[in-house]
């Protein structure tokens, strides 16, 4: 039996059953109006649609708490349909489709670990590493006296995701992305 939590306890980043979904609360906020009784306003995020809804709970209402559980997977590779993953522990292969992905393998090749969301077994999502490593195979050359501050080109990185990186960079060097946001961080 899952364990309940009531709205009154509710934390950013837990994550709850309701309506035979997985939400995330992402901003919760305590009302005392003058009149009436207090409620918790909150923005859950449904973790396997990424939608967001509004919901408004009495602190002492509960909900089952959902247990995420997270894996370390290799990402094997890809065969036009299916992103190929494998447990390291166990050797147990599992394939996603390009929704259950989404976004998140922009900047991960093949051999890189990532992380493998799942609830009571169903898989609904992956985080690749938060930051990495990558060649760039094209980028324009930058300018001999170029120096304007903060000034980028787009760059393809061997994963083929585009990255705005300085003009120094060149192709064939080592970067450092944040792949919570795409950016650039370093040559490396």
């Amino acid at each position: 039996m899952a364990e309940m939590v009531s709205a009154g306890d509710f934390r950013n980043g837990l994550t709850i059953e309701l309506d035979n979904n997985i939400f995330q609360v992402i901003e919760f906020q305590h009302v005392k109006p003058g009149k009436g009784a207090a409620f918790v306003r909150t923005k859950l995020k449904n973790i396997k649609s990424g939608g967001v809804v509004e919901k408004t709970f009495r602190p002492t209402e509960k909900c089952p708490q959902a247990h995420i559980e997270k894996k370390d997977m290799q990402y094997l590779y890809s065969d036009g349909e299916l992103f190929h993953f494998m447990d390291e522990e166990t050797y147990d292969q599992i394939a996603l489709s390009a929704d259950q992905v989404g976004d998140s393998l922009k900047f991960v090749k093949e051999n890189d670990v990532v992380k493998i969301l799942s609830h009571n077994g169903e898989v609904f999502a992956m985080e690749p590493p938060m930051f990495v490593e990558l060649e760039i195979t094209d980028t324009e050359p930058g300018f001999k006296g170029d120096t304007a501050t903060g000034a980028t080109k787009p760059a393809t990185v061997e994963t083929g995701a585009t990255v705005y990186v300085p003009l120094f960079v060149e192709t064939g060097n080592r970067i450092s992305i944040d792949t919570r946001t795409g950016e650039y961080l370093k040559r490396v």
